[in-house]
């Protein structure tokens, strides 16, 4: 009995596939569907079937695709609709906006599939980035030690010259000091000197100049890195790390104090754009497109001032009162850009291999590379590329009158995807603006005092929930006393109850948290 199971064990493994990375999987002979939910930029097209870049692949791989398409800002809240509707899931959502509390609670709902084993059988081109860069195996790994979702993962340099180590950055008008005779600043003083001097001599004339502006909480266009000139400054999720390895919320340090109290004297002076507490980056952008700004915030200097652009130049780490300079970096950066939660199987999915094949084609190195920037080819349409005779993507000029972002969010489509600092020069010229940016970014590295910024680390589901629930409490209640404090003062004499708020609110225990996964990943 025994010699004929295995007899019949051995002629069964004969018989079933070995597992392989199949390079003639694609193009399918007969077509198959999947259904894909995804999102677009409001400024993109919303019609993914005729998107070139899909175009290319449905040619490639002859999946076709059934689209359902929602613009960015809508796409979080009807992608939780969609997938609480068990009998219409769709198979793959694409553009997942998925962070880690999103991952974990829809794998308990048993709503999204475990992929790891999809990945080592099914996915080489994936596979072939996590073997080139094991780091980020760990990063989208969960504690339970599943794989829950494909990441979107950009290398633009490294640690502290990577493109993403600092966000917002203040960008002055060049021009302005060569006509008005003033030097660059290095200070906090002679800052405030020289945006006294922008709105006294008015260089945008009719009384429209502007000194400073921002977008108060804002991402990039947030002004919190100009803080760094009394200590740790500030970055969007408050959150950074000593150098003695201890997490710090920036936002109850006594140099924030002393910070804000100086932007609320620029406020009184008038030397702040005052919609600077209520516009979004649209106005913003028209304001600096008319010439009106002497320093905004912002990623680089095209977007906010356009036509205007070559006028600026990165506004030094100024260094404050004590003395202290430092270029405040970005929490997260240090693995360049990474999301963990880019795309997702669901469990409605039947053909889980399609899924997974089709998936992996985005990681291909030339999809990927257009499918972060733009393609090539498309008539009528700014390409962000020309393919050259060796078969590598070259980057072209932007055309006057069109901002590198509005090119590139034509064509776009956003990931999942890898780029690897690898492939430039091999697949793909690295793109001017970013070279130009991390020329910026370097000039600002002697200013990085700090060591370290908080890694991405992947949180068990209670400590994510937990997080989750502190957070958004003491994000929504410091960023309102942040605008508040610099719009209209009182800053000193509500300081205590401040911190006494922020602590019932649940501050230490966050904290917490952040220092224990903190600890694991420096043990690690």
């Amino acid at each position: 009995m025994k010699k004929r199971l295995v007899s019949l064990l051995l002629v069964l493994m004969l018989l079933l596939p070995a597992v392989s990375f199949a390079t003639d999987y694609f193009p399918l002979a007969d077509t198959k569907t999947l259904s894909v939910l995804t999102s677009a930029n409001s400024l993109g097209p919303q019609d993914k079937a005729k998107q070139l870049i899909y175009e290319r692949l449905f040619a490639s791989t002859n999946v076709t695709v059934d689209w359902t398409c929602y613009v960015d800002d809508q796409f979080v809240e009807k992608r939780n609709l969609a997938l609480s509707r068990v009998n219409s899931m769709p198979d793959v959502v694409l553009n997942a906006d998925m962070g880690i509390l999103d991952l974990l609670r829809y794998a308990k709902q048993g709503v999204i599939i475990p992929v790891e084993d999809l990945i080592d059988q099914y996915m080489p081109n994936l596979s072939a980035v996590l073997e080139e860069a094991p780091s980020y195996r760990s990063l989208i790994t969960a504690p339970d030690g599943h794989i829950y979702s494909f990441p979107w993962i950009e290398q633009l340099g490294v640690g502290k010259t990577a493109i993403q180590a600092i966000g917002g950055m203040p960008f002055i008008n060049k021009t302005w000091l060569d006509e008005l005779g003033l030097e660059m600043p290095t200070t906090t003083d002679e800052f405030v000197a020289v945006l006294e001097a922008f709105k006294e001599n008015d260089p945008a004339g009719n009384g429209d100049t502007l000194p400073m502006g921002f977008i108060i909480n804002g991402g990039n266009e947030d002004l919190g890195f100009i803080l760094g000139a009394f200590g740790y400054g500030d970055n969007p999720d408050h959150t950074m790390v000593s150098n003695e390895g201890e997490v710090i919320y920036s936002a109850v340090q006594d140099g924030y104090k002393e910070g804000i109290a100086w932007l609320n004297s620029l406020q009184e002076k008038g030397l702040i754009d005052p919609e600077s507490y209520t516009h979004n980056w649209e106005s913003m952008a028209a304001k600096g497109n008319a010439g009106r700004y002497g320093v905004f915030f912002g990623w680089d200097n095209y977007g906010i001032p356009g036509s205007y652009s070559n006028e600026y130049v990165p506004l030094p780490a100024l260094a404050g009162p004590t003395g202290i300079k430092n270029a405040v970096r970005g929490s997260g950066s240090a693995d360049g850009g990474f999301q963990v939660g880019r795309a997702v199987i669901t469990a409605a999915c039947d053909d889980v291999e399609l899924a997974a094949r089709w998936i992996d084609q985005m990681y291909d190195p030339m999809f990927s590379i257009q499918a972060n920037w733009g393609t090539y080819g498309e008539e009528g349409a700014a390409n962000i590329f020309e393919l050259n005779d060796e078969g590598m993507l070259v980057h072209l000029a932007i055309p006057e009158g069109i901002s590198n972002w509005e090119a590139r969010v034509a064509q776009m489509v956003g990931g999942p995807l890898a780029v690897l600092d690898s492939y430039y020069g091999v697949y793909s010229t690295c793109p001017p603006d970013a070279l130009e940016r991390m020329g910026y970014v370097e000039s600002y590295v002697g200013d990085m005092i700090y060591d370290m910024v908080y890694p991405n680390v992947f949180y068990s589901q209670d400590d994510a929930t937990r997080l989750y629930q502190i957070e958004t409490d003491i994000q929504s209640y410091t960023n309102q006393k942040k605008a508040d404090w610099i719009l209209n003062g009182g800053v000193d004499a509500e300081w205590d109850a401040y911190l006494t708020q922020l602590d019932e609110l649940g501050l230490s225990e966050y904290i917490a948290i952040k220092q224990k996964y903190l600890d694991a990943y420096l043990a690690q």
